[in-house]
């Protein structure tokens, strides 16, 4: 059985989807969720009744600007949260244990394309606690042989997204805009760059890195930087609508520009398959 964290959210709920015998745990109930569990406390009692050999944890509190306002809650749920299930796994032996990362750790980069051995200094709570997560798991690999892969994606975009959230990804944002006729703000000069990669892309790295039982860290995107002008261009086209881009001032924090290297995600048979304009369409439209 493989046991997915975080199965109510975008990337967890696909993964229950698409990986045969598994089972997903959240905090909150939703139809790809058996567990309803908060990983802030102990999951032994939960899981007592079931033989877990891999866990994929892709639960997490991902706002930004949450962390920024609340950084002991944030810290509260992607660290406290982390080290309760690694030591369930350290007790239970289990034979696999994938964390879900985020390329927020990197924070400002100090060259392009970043790579695994990029500096981590990251720019929020978010970003610190993640991190943080991140090197406790490595670190039992470590100290009590379990066998660890950290998985840092870039920016994932799915129909799941919800363009409500404060903190959606910008791509589920300028979708909702654009459909309903109203102008796409751009925060900054948009010539910013991101690697967007699409949630099937994510699912296909975690996949081989369960089939392989690879080990370390591994960036999850496309290799491929796409601006914020672009983006809301091809949206545009796709909407057949005549819409305006309005720029505002741009946010702290928000770094200028990012794409990934994935060498090593290659070198484990990674291909990505992401195209943004027919993604989005597909998705969206």
């Amino acid at each position: 059985m493989i046991l997915i964290t975080g199965s109510s959210g975008q990337l967890g709920s696909y993964l229950v989807e698409s990986i045969p015998n598994s089972m997903g745990l959240d905090i909150e109930p939703s139809k790809y969720t058996k567990l309803v569990w908060d990983l802030r406390k102990d999951p032994s009692e939960i899981l007592k009744n079931y033989e877990i050999d891999a866990i994929i944890h892709a639960a997490a509190q991902v706002s930004v600007v949450k962390s920024v306002e609340d950084p002991k809650f944030d810290a509260e749920n992607n660290i406290i949260g982390t080290l309760n299930l690694l030591e369930y796994a350290r007790k239970h032996d289990i034979e696999q244990f994938i964390y879900i990362s985020s390329a927020a750790v990197y924070g400002e980069p100090q060259y392009l394309p970043i790579d695994e051995q990029h500096p981590t200094a990251p720019m929020s709570p978010y970003g610190l606690s993640k991190l943080t997560g991140e090197r406790y798991a490595l670190l039992y690999a470590e100290l009590y042989g379990l066998q660890v892969a950290s998985i840092r994606p870039f920016n994932i975009f799915s129909p799941r997204q919800d363009p409500s959230s404060p903190y959606s990804g910008v791509i589920s944002i300028f979708v909702d805009r654009a459909k309903k006729g109203l102008p796409l703000i751009i925060y900054g000069d948009g010539k910013q760059t991101r690697d967007f990669v699409n949630v099937h892309d994510v699912i296909q790295l975690i996949n081989l890195v369960l089939e392989k039982h690879a080990t370390g860290i591994y960036n999850c995107g496309t290799g491929k930087a796409t601006s914020i002008d672009e983006l809301a261009n091809i949206i545009i086209e796709l909407s057949n609508k005549e819409l305006m881009i309005v720029y505002d001032k741009p946010r702290e924090g928000d770094i200028k520009h990012s794409y990934a290297d994935i060498s090593r995600a290659k070198a484990l048979g990674f291909t990505p398959t992401t195209n943004l304009k027919d993604d989005i369409q597909r998705f969206f439209f």
